[in-house]
Protein backbone atom coordinates (compact mmCIF):
# COMPACT_ATOMS: atom_id res chain seq x y z
CA UNK A 1 0.00 0.00 0.00
CA UNK A 2 2.74 2.68 1.03
CA UNK A 3 4.80 2.14 -2.16
CA UNK A 4 1.38 2.83 -4.26
CA UNK A 5 0.96 5.72 -2.32
CA UNK A 6 4.51 6.94 -2.59
CA UNK A 7 4.38 6.28 -6.45
CA UNK A 8 0.99 8.59 -6.65
CA UNK A 9 2.53 10.95 -4.38
CA UNK A 10 5.98 11.61 -6.03
CA UNK A 11 4.05 11.56 -9.33
CA UNK A 12 1.44 13.99 -8.55
CA UNK A 13 4.33 16.33 -6.67
CA UNK A 14 3.81 20.00 -8.59
CA UNK A 15 -0.19 19.41 -8.02
CA UNK A 16 0.20 18.69 -4.41
CA UNK A 17 2.67 21.30 -3.19
CA UNK A 18 1.13 24.13 -4.03
CA UNK A 19 -1.97 23.85 -2.37
CA UNK A 20 -0.02 22.82 0.70
CA UNK A 21 2.33 25.96 0.40
CA UNK A 22 -0.37 27.93 0.28
CA UNK A 23 -2.13 26.34 3.43
CA UNK A 24 1.00 26.48 5.61
CA UNK A 25 1.63 30.03 4.64
CA UNK A 26 -1.79 31.37 5.01
CA UNK A 27 -2.45 29.70 8.81
CA UNK A 28 1.64 31.00 9.38
CA UNK A 29 0.59 34.39 8.18
CA UNK A 30 -2.86 35.14 10.21
CA UNK A 31 -0.66 33.36 13.26
CA UNK A 32 1.80 35.79 13.21
CA UNK A 33 -0.71 38.86 12.77
CA UNK A 34 -2.20 37.35 15.87
CA UNK A 35 0.75 37.12 17.99
CA UNK A 36 2.52 39.99 17.09
CA UNK A 37 1.55 44.09 17.32
CA UNK A 38 2.11 45.53 14.23
CA UNK A 39 2.87 48.98 15.50
CA UNK A 40 6.00 51.07 14.20
CA UNK A 41 6.98 54.15 16.39
CA UNK A 42 8.19 57.33 14.39
CA UNK A 43 11.56 58.11 13.50
CA UNK A 44 12.66 61.26 11.59
CA UNK A 45 14.08 60.44 8.45
CA UNK A 46 17.65 60.82 7.62
CA UNK A 47 16.83 64.44 5.31
CA UNK A 48 14.75 65.81 8.69
CA UNK A 49 17.78 64.80 10.85
CA UNK A 50 19.99 66.18 8.30
CA UNK A 51 18.47 69.57 7.95
CA UNK A 52 17.96 69.92 11.59
CA UNK A 53 21.82 69.34 12.06
CA UNK A 54 22.10 71.81 9.57
CA UNK A 55 20.16 74.14 10.82
CA UNK A 56 21.82 73.86 14.43
CA UNK A 57 25.50 74.24 12.21
CA UNK A 58 24.45 77.50 10.50
CA UNK A 59 23.72 79.31 14.02
CA UNK A 60 26.70 78.18 15.87
CA UNK A 61 29.77 80.85 15.20
CA UNK A 62 31.96 80.33 12.07
CA UNK A 63 35.11 80.78 13.27
CA UNK A 64 34.27 77.74 16.29
CA UNK A 65 33.12 75.25 12.73
CA UNK A 66 34.99 72.79 11.76
CA UNK A 67 36.73 72.71 8.21
CA UNK A 68 33.91 71.24 6.68
CA UNK A 69 36.05 69.46 3.81
CA UNK A 70 35.50 72.51 1.35
CA UNK A 71 39.66 73.04 0.94
CA UNK A 72 40.44 69.45 1.21
CA UNK A 73 40.52 66.48 -1.44
CA UNK A 74 38.69 63.63 -1.50
CA UNK A 75 41.99 61.53 -1.09
CA UNK A 76 43.31 63.50 1.93
CA UNK A 77 40.45 63.41 3.59
CA UNK A 78 41.08 59.64 5.95
CA UNK A 79 44.89 59.22 5.55
CA UNK A 80 46.60 56.66 7.59
CA UNK A 81 49.28 58.32 10.00
CA UNK A 82 51.86 56.83 7.90
CA UNK A 83 50.93 58.70 5.04
CA UNK A 84 50.12 62.27 6.60
CA UNK A 85 52.58 65.14 5.20
CA UNK A 86 55.34 66.20 8.27
CA UNK A 87 54.58 69.56 9.37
Amino acid sequence: MWPILMAILRRNAVYITLPVAAVVGFIGYNLESLVSDKYTPYSKSIKELRAERLAAEAQTDPAQRENLYFNVGVLERNLPPSLQPKS
